[in-house]
């Protein structure tokens, strides 16, 4: 099994239990260990906070299992970079989550699951970590998005870089070839939620308008899907402005059956995750910061700790 290090300061001379009832004694002395089990979590990633109303939905539906949330916040947001600079962010991330022995990592991030993902599933994980599974969220709503529709009209709302991927339209063909598919960027709806201004009269212009652009597009419209993680914050002021015959879905319910299927599909993987209904949250940017922002999308507060990916 892996071994973790963890480091121990210790800055007086009171006595501390190790594992395997070793006893130290120091007056001054940093010592590194290694911890004789370790946890085996489903690892989620996000480029920032939007992950966490997935994850939301996955301790919701699959409370026994581990979790670890990565934010990658230091360098969010990931939507208007480039394809190879997603995927080399997404790459250390998801190397350091297979570095913390997850042996299901689950990309909730619709930008890294567009421009990243594939490469890491056919490029990289071979040699990372054969055994484990890299994931993304675009798949299992692409499987499902065209039962809910009657017109055959979808609409895509999303980041500058995944409607630019074009991986839903893509997807959404494969399993449903007859389905005519919008897309509409919507920039600024991520600022508008990790500065906590989704719920102000100002957030009311710009959700207006990117919906008063998709349905001029195509007035068949009756399926309307939240593609970033972050915009179910807004799905009280979008509903607002929809017309009542347009149906409106978030990912994370989506995502978290799909993942509740997968795992009951793979038992060699799901034998692997630990399961102790523990969650554990990470970012490579400020743990304070995190912490306050966090409880808006998680919906509880939090406890991260900061991780440098030294990139």
């Amino acid at each position: 099994m892996p071994l973790r290090f963890v480091r121990w300061r210790i800055n007086n001379d009171e006595k501390y239990n190790l594992p395997a009832n070793k006893t130290i004694s120091s007056s001054r002395l940093t010592l590194n260990f290694k911890l004789s089990t370790l946890n085996s979590p489903i690892g989620v990633f996000d480029s920032g906070y939007g992950g966490l109303t997935v994850l939301r939905e996955f301790v919701n539906k699959l409370p026994q299992y581990d979790y670890l949330y990565l934010g990658d916040n230091a360098r969010s947001p990931y939507g208007t970079r480039s394809f190879e600079t997603v995927y080399r962010y997404t790459l250390q991330c998801v190397e350091w989550l297979l570095k913390q022995n997850c042996p299901l990592i689950i990309l909730a991030c619709n930008t890294a699951s567009a421009k990243a993902l594939r490469s890491i599933q056919q490029n990289d994980l071979q040699r990372l970590s054969p055994t484990a599974r890299v994931l993304g969220v675009i798949r299992p709503t692409t499987e499902i998005i065209g039962k809910h529709t009657t017109t055959n009209s979808i609409g895509i709302l999303a980041t500058n870089g995944t409607v630019q991927s074009g991986s839903y339209q893509i997807e959404i063909e494969k399993f449903f070839p007859g389905v005519k598919i919008e897309q509409e960027a919507c920039p600024m709806w991520v600022p508008l939620v990790e500065n906590n201004e989704h719920q102000t009269e100002g957030a009311d212009y710009f959700v207006k308008k990117h919906l008063d652009n998709i349905l001029d597009r195509n007035k068949n419209i009756d399926t309307l899907l939240l593609a970033c993680t972050h915009y179910p914050l807004l799905k009280e002021k979008i509903e607002k402005y929809l017309p009542n015959n347009v149906k409106l879905l978030s990912q994370g319910e989506i995502v978290a059956h799909s993942l509740d299927d997968y795992l009951q599909r793979h038992p060699e993987i799901e034998s692997r995750i630990s399961k102790e209904g523990k969650l554990n949250f990470y970012t490579t940017d400020s743990a304070q910061d995190f912490n306050t922002k966090a409880s808006i999308f998680f919906g509880e507060a939090t406890e991260a700790l900061h991780v440098d990916l030294q990139v």
